[in-house]
C-alpha cells in the first residue's frame, strides 16, 4: 500500500461521519481561535491606555522659587497629565479618590500633597528634601494595574525631573554667566594683585635693607643709650647734692654782699688813712736814724745802768745780812707801810731779781738796737712801699664800687641759680629717670628691629610667593573666564533645555515587532501549532497497526502516519497566517520564509507528538501536554529566557519551540536570516530525530505484538 493511499484511507476515516466532520473542523480550528483571538484581544493594549480610569488628588499649595516667584508645580504636574491623555484621568478630592479606588471606579490614584513644590524648590536652599507623590493602586481591578501605575508614576516623574531640572539648570547657568563676568572682574583684580604684590616684594626687598640699617642703628642706640644712662645715673648721684650747694653759696654770696656793702667806703677810708700815713711816714727815714741811734744810745745805758744794778745788789745783799731780827716790827712802829716795809726788808731778793732782768734789759735793748738799725736800713723801702700802698689804696677805693656792684651781680645770679638748682637736680633725675627708660626701650627697640627684620625677611619671601600665587591665579582665572563659554538669555534656554532632557533616544532598531500583539505573535503562532497537533492526535491515529500487520513496510506506514496530521498542520498555519497578516494586519518582514518556518515547526510538533503516541500510547499524549506545558514556561515567549531559573533555561535549549519562536521573531520583525536558518536547522533535527523514533517503534510492531497493541488500555 502506498503512502498516498494511507492519508487517504486516514482522511476517509477522519470525514466519514457527520460528527467526525464536525470533530476534524473543531480540532483543525483550535489553533486558530488560540492564536487568532489571543492575538486579537492584545494586539495593541498600549493604545487603549486612554481608557483606563485614573485620579488625580492635587493639594499643593505652591512656593517661592530661588528667584523669589511663585511656582506651584503640582498644577503643572496634573495639567501635564491631563493634556497628555495617556490615561482617563479625573480630577477629584483625597475623599472622591478613596471611595473611587475601593470602589474600583478608578485603577490607581495619585495624590500630589501639599508640600510638592516646597520639596522640589528647597534644593536650593540649606535644607533639601526630595519631594513625593503617593500611588495607591488596587490590583482587583487588574493584576496589571500596580505595573501600569508604576510606569505611569515614572513618566510623572521624569515629567516633573525634567520641569525642575530645566529651571535648576536655567538658574545655574544664570548662575555660571555671573560668575563668569565675576571671573573676569576678579582675574583684572588678581592682575592688580600681581602688580601690587610685584611693587610690594621691590618694596620689601628695600624695607629689608631697611630693616638690617634699623637693626644696626638700633643695637648702636641702644649702645648708646645704656652709655647714656650710666653718664646721667653719675650725674644724679653727684648733683644730689647741688641745691644745697648752690643755696649755700646763694647764701654767702649773699653775705659778701651784705659785708661789702661798705667797702666803698672803707676802701675810701683806707685811701685816707694810706695818704696819711704816707704823709705820717713821710720823715721815716729821718726818725728810723735817730731811733736807731737812740737805740745804741739805750744799749749803752742799759749796760751801765745793769752793772749798777748788780753792784747795788750786791751791797744790799750784805746789808740785809746785818739787819735785826726785829727790824720789820719797827719799821711797822716807825709808820712804813707793809709795802714800804717789803721793799726795803725784800731789797737784797728785789734787786737780786732785778739783776737778773737787767741781763735781758741789756739783751733787749742790743735787739732794739739791732732792730732799729733794720728798721733804719729799712725805713726808706717801707716809706716807698707805704706810698705805694697809698697810691694802690687810691686805685682800690677807684674801683671798689664796680667791685660791690659785681658782687652783688654775682649775689643775684647766686640767688638765681639757688632757686633754679632744684628744678636743674629734678630735671637731671627725670633725665637719669628717662635715660633708664631709654636704655630699656633702646634694648627694646634693637630687639624689636632684630625681630622686625626677621619679620621683613619672612614677609619678603611671603611676597614671593604672593607675587607666584598671584600670577598663578591670575592665569587661572583668565583660564576659568574662558573655559566657561559665554551666553545670552536664549542660548542659556536651550543650555538648560537640553540638561533637563540631555538624551535623546532614536529608534534605530535591527529588528522591530511594532506592537504588542506582534511582539507576541511568534509565541502564540508555536504554541497553536502545538496546541492544534495535540488536538489533531486525539482523532488521528498515529500508526496504523492494520496496516503494519498487512503491508509490514514501517518506513512507509510512519511517513504516512506523520503526513496526514502534517497535511491539516499546513492548512493550520496557512491559516494562521493569513489572520496574522490580513486580519490583523501585523507587518511580516518574510512572509514566504515566516510560511515556511511555521510549517516546519507544526509538522516537526506533529512527529513529536506521534512519536510520543507511538511509543507511550495515551500517557505519551498526556506527555504531549505536560511538555507543551513546560515549553510554555521556557520558549522565552513573554519575558527573555535569561531570567527564568537555571533548570528552565537549561530546558529553553533543550525543546523545540524555543527555537520557533525564536526563527519566527526573525522572520517576522526583519532579523538575522542565518539566525533563522539555524532555528530551522534544529527544529529539522527534532523532526528527523522524532521520525526516526517513530519508524523503530513501527519496526518493532512489524515483528511482534504486545498485550497493550492488541488491547490498549485507557492510559496507554
Amino acid at each position: 500500500m502506498k503512502i498516498i493511499a494511507l492519508i487517504r484511507s486516514e482522511l476517509k476515516r477522519l470525514t466519514a461521519t457527520s460528527l467526525a466532520r464536525l470533530a476534524l473542523v473543531a480540532l483543525m480550528t483550535v489553533p486558530l481561535l488560540y492564536g487568532g483571538m489571543y492575538l486579537w484581544a492584545n494586539q495593541n493594549p498600549y493604545a487603549k491606555l486612554d481608557h483606563i480610569p485614573a485620579a488625580i488628588v492635587n493639594t499643593d499649595t505652591g512656593a517661592k522659587d530661588a528667584q523669589g516667584h511663585t511656582v506651584n508645580y503640582g498644577d503643572r504636574v496634573t495639567k501635564q497629565l491631563v493634556d497628555g491623555k495617556d490615561f482617563d484621568w479625573h480630577v477629584v478630592s483625597a475623599a472622591q479618590a478613596s471611595k473611587g479606588i475601593t470602589d474600583e471606579t478608578y485603577n490607581f490614584v495619585f495624590t500630589i500633597p501639599s508640600g510638592f513644590s516646597e520639596d522640589l524648590t528647597s534644593a536650593s536652599t540649606n535644607d533639601p528634601s526630595a519631594a513625593k507623590i503617593d500611588l495607591t493602586t488596587n490590583d482587583t481591578t487588574s493584576y496589571l494595574s500596580s505595573t501600569i501605575a508604576d510606569q505611569a508614576g515614572k513618566t510623572i516623574r521624569a515629567t516633573v525631573t525634567q520641569e525642575v531640572s530645566k529651571q535648576a539648570a536655567s538658574t545655574l547657568l544664570v548662575g555660571l554667566s555671573t560668575v563668569r563676568d565675576d571671573l573676569g572682574t576678579a582675574a583684572m583684580g588678581s592682575q592688580q594683585l600681581v602688580d601690587g604684590s610685584t611693587k610690594l616684594a621691590s618694596g620689601l626687598d628695600t624695607a629689608k635693607a631697611g630693616a638690617t640699617s634699623l637693626l644696626s642703628g638700633a643695637s648702636q642706640v641702644s649702645t648708646g643709650a645704656s652709655t647714656l644712662n650710666t653718664g646721667l645715673q653719675t650725674l644724679k648721684s653727684q648733683t644730689s647734692a647741688l641745691p644745697s650747694q648752690t643755696r649755700a653759696l646763694a647764701d654767702g654770696a649773699d653775705q659778701l654782699r651784705s659785708q661789702t656793702t661798705a667797702l666803698p667806703g672803707q676802701t675810701k677810708a683806707l685811701a685816707t688813712g694810706l695818704d696819711t700815713l704816707r704823709s705820717g711816714t713821710a720823715t721815716l727815714p729821718a726818725d728810723a736814724q735817730r731811733l736807731s741811734t737812740g737805740a745804741n744810745d739805750l744799749a749803752t745805758g742799759t749796760g751801765a745802768y745793769a752793772a749798777a744794778v748788780h753792784k747795788a745788789a750786791v751791797a744790799a745783799a750784805a746789808t740785809q745780812a746785818t739787819l735785826p731780827q726785829d727790824a720789820a716790827a719797827r719799821l711797822t712802829a716807825a709808820g712804813f707801810t707793809p709795802a714800804q716795809i717789803t721793799l726795803f726788808l725784800g731789797g737784797s731778793p728785789t734787786l737780786t731779781a732785778l739783776d737778773g732782768q737787767t741781763g735781758k734789759l741789756v739783751a733787749g735793748s742790743a735787739q732794739v738796737a739791732a732792730g732799729a738799725a733794720t728798721l733804719n736800713s729799712s725805713a726808706p723801702t717801707l716809706a716807698a712801699g707805704i706810698s705805694q700802698a697809698a697810691g694802690g689804696a687810691d686805685q682800690l677805693a677807684a674801683k671798689t664800687p664796680a667791685l660791690t656792684s659785681g658782687i652783688a651781680q654775682v649775689a643775684a645770679g647766686n640767688d638765681l641759680l639757688a632757686a633754679k638748682t632744684p628744678a636743674l637736680a629734678s630735671g637731671i633725675a627725670q633725665a637719669a629717670a628717662g635715660s633708664a627708660a631709654l636704655s630699656s626701650g633702646a634694648a627694646q627697640t634693637a630687639s624689636g628691629a632684630s625681630t622686625l627684620a626677621s619679620g621683613v625677611s619672612q614677609l619678603d619671601s611671603g611676597a614671593r610667593q604672593l607675587v607666584t600665587g598671584s600670577t598663578k591665579l591670575t592665569t587661572g582665572l583668565k583660564d576659568g573666564v574662558t573655559k566657561i563659554p559665554a551666553t545670552t538669555s536664549a542660548t542659556r534656554d536651550k543650555q538648560a533645555a537640553a540638561i533637563a532632557d540631555p538624551v535623546t533616544i532614536t529608534d534605530s532598531s535591527v529588528a522591530s515587532a511594532g506592537s504588542y500583539g506582534a511582539g507576541l505573535a511568534p509565541f502564540f503562532i508555536s504554541l497553536a501549532a502545538w496546541i492544534g497537533m495535540y488536538a489533531l492526535f486525539l482523532i488521528i491515529k498515529p500508526i496504523s497497526k492494520r496496516a503494519l500487520t498487512a503491508v509490514r513496510a514501517p518506513g512507509r506506514i510512519t511517513m504516512a502516519g506523520w503526513l496526514t496530521p502534517a497535511a491539516l498542520g499546513l492548512v493550520q498555519m496557512l491559516a494562521l497566517f493569513a489572520i496574522v497578516k490580513f486580519v490583523l494586519g501585523f507587518d511580516v518582514v518574510h512572509p514566504g520564509p515566516m510560511i515556511a518556518l511555521m510549517v516546519l515547526a507544526s509538522i516537526t510538533f506533529a512527529a513529536i507528538i506521534m512519536t510520543l503516541n507511538v511509543w507511550l500510547g495515551s500517557v505519551g499524549q498526556f506527555l504531549g501536554l505536560v511538555l507543551m506545558l513546560i515549553q510554555l514556561v521556557t520558549a522565552g515567549g513573554t519575558f527573555p529566557w535569561q531570567t527564568l531559573p537555571g533548570p528552565l533555561a537549561a530546558l529553553h535549549f533543550a525543546l523545540p519551540m524555543s527555537y520557533a519562536v525564536d526563527g519566527l521573531r526573525q522572520l517576522m520583525y526583519g532579523g538575522s536570516l542565518g539566525a533563522a536558518w539555524q532555528d530551522a536547522g534544529i527544529l529539522a533535527l527534532w523532526l528527523l530525530g522524532a521520525l526516526l523514533l517513530s519508524f523503530v517503534a513501527a519496526a518493532r510492531m512489524t515483528r511482534r505484538r504486545t498485550l497493550r497493541d492488541l488491547r490498549p488500555s485507557l492510559i496507554g
